[in-house]
Parts: C-alpha cells; sequence; structure tokens
C-alpha cells in the first residue's frame, strides 16, 4: 500500500453504496418495463391520430434525394409544366413515329377522275374574204389590188403592167384571171374536205364553191362528176369528198380530225343559240359540249366534257385522307407528320449549334475576363446589331437563284439561323461563370493544376447547365416560330419536303381559307400547341432548378 492511501483516513473516504446483482438487474429490468410502456403508450397516441414518428437513428426518418431527384420532384409537382411535357412526348409520337407507320410518303401524289370541260374548237363566222390559188402568181399585194379592184367595182385592173381580170361568179365569190386563165379566187363560204389527212385541189375548190353559190346539184371539175346537195355536201359518186360552210371550226388539238357532222352539229347549235348539245362521235361515244360566245373576238369556244385524270387536291377528310388532301393532292395527315419532324429538327440542331458556339465563348470570356472578355463580348454586341431578318431573306434569294436542292437548303437553313442564335447563350455563360470563378471550389481546382479547358468545361460549365437548360427549352419555340415564318415567306422548307410553315403557306388566297379549314387549322393547332408546351416545359424547368423554390 502507498504512502497517500495510508495517510487516508476511514472517515475521509466517500461512502460506497453496495448492491446485490439481483436487485441490480431487477432494477433496469423495471425501467426497461417503464420505457416500453411509455413508447407503447406514445405509439399508440400518434397511431390513434394517424401519425408515426421514427426515432433519430432510423433509416426511415431522413429520406435522401440527389440534386436531379429534386429537381424532378419539382417538375412534377408544376401541373401545368406537367401538361406541357405529355403535349410535348405526343408532338415526338406523332412527328417521328406517326411518319413511321403512316401507309403514305410525305410526297405521295393521289389522282382522281373529275369530268371538266376542255377547249375542244374554236368556230368562228367569216366575214371575209379569203383566197386560193394554184400556183404562186397570186401574191399578197395581188390579193390587196383585187380586193381594192372590188370594192370600187371595177372589173379589170394591172398591176405591175400586168392586165388581171376579175368576175363575180356568184354572191360573195370572186375569181382573177390572167390572159383568159383563173389564177385564183376570192371567198367567203369555206371547202373542207370531209376525209382526215386530205386536202382540196385549187380547181375542185373553184368549181365546188361556183357550183355551191350559183345553186347547181352537180358540176365537173377535171375529168371527174361530182354532186352537191343544198346543204353544200359534195359527193364524187357515193363517197363524201368535202362540204361547203360559212362557219369555220378548227380544233384546237393538231390530232384531232373534225368531222362534217360535228361542225354542223356545232353551226346549228350556234344559229339557235343553245349553249350546249350532246353529240355521238363515229365511235358511238356520246360527249356533252359547251359553247360560249367571246364578244371581242367574235368567236365562239368549244368545250368538251372529258373525264380527266387529275390532283386530288382539296379533297374533303374522308376515311381514306383523315385530314383531306392539300393543292398538290398529297395526304395532309402525313405532311403534317413529317412536318412536324422537319420543324422540332431544325429546332434542335440550330440550339444545339447556337449552345456549342455561346458555351464556348461565353465560358473562355467569363474565365479569362479582361481583354479576352471585352474582345468576346463586343463580337456579341455586333451580332445583336445585324438585321438578322433581311440578311436571311437575302440569303433564301441568293439559295433561290443557285436553285439549290431542297435538303442542301434545309441544311443551310439551320447552319445560319444557328450561328446568328449564340450571342444570347454566350452572355448567358459569361455572366454565369463570372460569378463561380472566384468560389472556393475553384481555387481547389486552381491548387489541384488542373488544365484550364479542364477547369471551365469541366467544373464551371456544367454548374451553368441548369440554365442554359432552360434557355434552351424556351429558345426552341422560338426557333420552330422563326423557321415557320421563313417557310411562310417562301425562304424556308421548300417543297417537296413539309414544315407546318409551308403548309399553312398553302392558304395563299382568302378561297383557300374559308372554304378549305382542314388545310391550315390543325397545321397551326399543332404549332401553336408545340411552342406553348416548350415554354410551359422552360417555365416549369426553371422554377425546379431555383434553389429558392418553396416545396
Amino acid at each position: 500500500m502507498s504512502d497517500n492511501m495510508k495517510n487516508v483516513k476511514p472517515d475521509d473516504r466517500p461512502p460506497m453504496r453496495m448492491q446485490s446483482v439481483p436487485e441490480t438487474v431487477a432494477k433496469r429490468h423495471a425501467e426497461k418495463i417503464t420505457e416500453d410502456a411509455v413508447k407503447s403508450s406514445t405509439a399508440s397516441s400518434k397511431k390513434n391520430n394517424n401519425e408515426e414518428e421514427y426515432s433519430l437513428n432510423d433509416d426511415r426518418r431522413v429520406k435522401i434525394l440527389s440534386p436531379g431527384a429534386l429537381v424532378a420532384k419539382r417538375f412534377f409537382r408544376n401541373s401545368i409544366a406537367l401538361v406541357g411535357l405529355i403535349v410535348l412526348i405526343f408532338m415526338f409520337l406523332f412527328s417521328f413515329l406517326g411518319g413511321l407507320i403512316s401507309p403514305y410518303r410525305q410526297d405521295q401524289r393521289f389522282f382522281r377522275t373529275d369530268y371538266i370541260y376542255k377547249e375542244y374548237a374554236g368556230v368562228v363566222e367569216n366575214e371575209e374574204f379569203r383566197y386560193a390559188a394554184e400556183g404562186s402568181d397570186f401574191t399578197t399585194a395581188l390579193q390587196a389590188q383585187m380586193l381594192l379592184a372590188m370594192q370600187r367595182g371595177k372589173p379589170a385592173f394591172t398591176y405591175r403592167d400586168v392586165a388581171y381580170e376579175i368576175a363575180e361568179e356568184g354572191p360573195d365569190f370572186y375569181s382573177i384571171s390572167k390572159d383568159g386563165k383563173v389564177i385564183g379566187i376570192a371567198y367567203k363560204d369555206i371547202v373542207s374536205p370531209s376525209v382526215e389527212g386530205t386536202d382540196i385541189p385549187f380547181q375542185l375548190k373553184y368549181d365546188a364553191l361556183k357550183a355551191f353559190v350559183n345553186g347547181e346539184s352537180s358540176f365537173t371539175s377535171g375529168s371527174d362528176e361530182y354532186t352537191i346537195d343544198e346543204g353544200g355536201v359534195v359527193f364524187k359518186g357515193d363517197a363524201e369528198v368535202a362540204f361547203v360552210s360559212r362557219y369555220v371550226v378548227n380544233s384546237t388539238m393538231a390530232d384531232v380530225f373534225l368531222t362534217r357532222d360535228f361542225k354542223e352539229a356545232t353551226a346549228a347549235a350556234i344559229a339557235t343559240e343553245d349553249p350546249d348539245f350532246i353529240y355521238t362521235d363515229e365511235n358511238g361515244e356520246t360527249h356533252e359540249y359547251l359553247i360560249e360566245f367571246n364578244p371581242e373576238k367574235n368567236t365562239w369556244s368549244v368545250r368538251q366534257e372529258t373525264a380527266s385524270y387529275v390532283y386530288d387536291t382539296y379533297s374533303a377528310p374522308s376515311k381514306e385522307h383523315w385530314l383531306g388532301t392539300d393543292r398538290n393532292g398529297m395526304d395532309m395527315l402525313t405532311r403534317l407528320m413529317y412536318g412536324g419532324r422537319v420543324s422540332l429538327v431544325i429546332g434542335f440542331i440550330v440550339e444545339i449549334i447556337s449552345l456549342v458556339i455561346g458555351v464556348i465563348l461565353g465560358g473562355i470570356a467569363g474565365y479569362f475576363g479582361k481583354w479576352v472578355d471585352n474582345l468576346i463580348m463586343r463580337i456579341v454586341d455586333i451580332f445583336y446589331c445585324i438585321p438578322s431578318m433581311p440578311i436571311i431573306i437575302i440569303l433564301g434569294a441568293a439559295m433561290d437563284a443557285m436553285n439549290l436542292d431542297p435538303k442542301i437548303r434545309m441544311i443551310y437553313l439551320m447552319l445560319i439561323l444557328g450561328f446568328l442564335g449564340w450571342p444570347g447563350l454566350a452572355r448567358l455563360v459569361r455572366g454565369q461563370i463570372l460569378s463561380l470563378r472566384e468560389q472556393e471550389f475553384m481555387t481547389a481546382t486552381e491548387s489541384s493544376g488542373l488544365s484550364v479547358p479542364r477547369r471551365i468545361f469541366k467544373h464551371l460549365v456544367p454548374n451553368v447547365i441548369p440554365q442554359l437548360i432552360v434557355s434552351c427549352t424556351m429558345g426552341l419555340g422560338s426557333t420552330i416560330i422563326l423557321e415557320a415564318t421563313l417557310s411562310f415567306l417562301g425562304l424556308g422548307v421548300r417543297f417537296p419536303f413539309a414544315s407546318w410553315g409551308n403548309i399553312i403557306n398553302d392558304v395563299n388566297d382568302t378561297h383557300v381559307l374559308t372554304t378549305y379549314l382542314f388545310i391550315w387549322i390543325p397545321a397551326g393547332v399543332l404549332l401553336l400547341a408545340t411552342v406553348l408546351a416548350f415554354n410551359l416545359v422552360g417555365d416549369g424547368l426553371r422554377d425546379a432548378f431555383d434553389p429558392k423554390m418553396k416545396r
């Protein structure tokens, strides 16, 4: 025993409380029973109040959420943003999946059979003298001299020291002779061949007109005998050769031969002022004809009702075409699907191009500052001052002049829009990085010896991603609107590719605007819904990324 222990008196030592082992165990057991009873009573009370309380060391008490899960939770709590997301999902499925399951192509045209009146023949009542000659002696100048002599009532005249005689063979029918031989005639009644591919010789024409105007029933031309009826039909034996009529009926098509029966039926309809008539041709085909008079030219236009295989333009919605067809005979629903694909792809690619340029330049400007920041910001200011729309119009006109392929034109359009749209993103990235580069984690990256590109693009830019997502989401709607505007003006996507803008461009007159609502209303609704959905999703993401957002 040590000296210290020896010096301690028994009365100075603290009293020791001695308990037996059974007593200690019993006390602890009693305390545990009391604690369990209290907990049971509290739990019962909580249960009665429909509440549950966990202990501090219970793993279920604290639910840890990752930043992404927290943003998603906040976003899905926003019912308006959720509606926008549902609309966007529908638009993507409609545009990308719909084009795959559609039975039609975006450039597939449909046809229908229409009965329309086409220009078939032209009719004029001859009121002026026409001339015919066997050789080339009856020139235009000689014809003018003959007409002048007929108007003055002279039986003869001299032209270039040559004497010519004029004989009136009948009403509105004259002949001109030189040295006792007829060299030409002037007439108003027309002699036309009855057989396709044949010509009327001059002598036969002269003899037939002479017999017709004098009311003769037969005549001799050369060595052949001919008969002529009161209607002016000339026969050689039993074969019809020609016919005489004051009306000139010519087909508008060079390969169509008009028979005498048709010409007589046309002349009879004109004489009775019947606007339409029905004629059955030699093949037994019956057609309906419409006659229109042109008072300015004093002529008649004969139109034939013809079954035509035409584009199924502006067809109303049906079982085959749920939204009808456009002016090119293409299925509107399929065009809307492919048009949505083009509009969405252009919007995303333009935003990606702007994002890449904006992040690189904005990140460099925000990190380095000083003269680098000043230089890049001045470039941004220059781009802000560029009149984008006039430049796009000029470039569109240049692409029209070069007749670029529509696919190449679309690529150029995306590059132009992306190159003109990056300044806003660059300014956003630069401002965020200016506030982040002085924080402690950037000091740590410098102390660790990380390279400058790694500091910018691995540690600074990821902290700007929430703001970039919000900005790009809301910018997509603006890009789609811009593309639709350019396509509507004819400066964007060109036929045969479809976009919602050039679909609306089909409404180029009041008649289509008021009559064919199924042409432009669906495209306008899809465009409106998509842009509105992007804006709603952008607003929802902005609220979800805001750390001060109330839960």
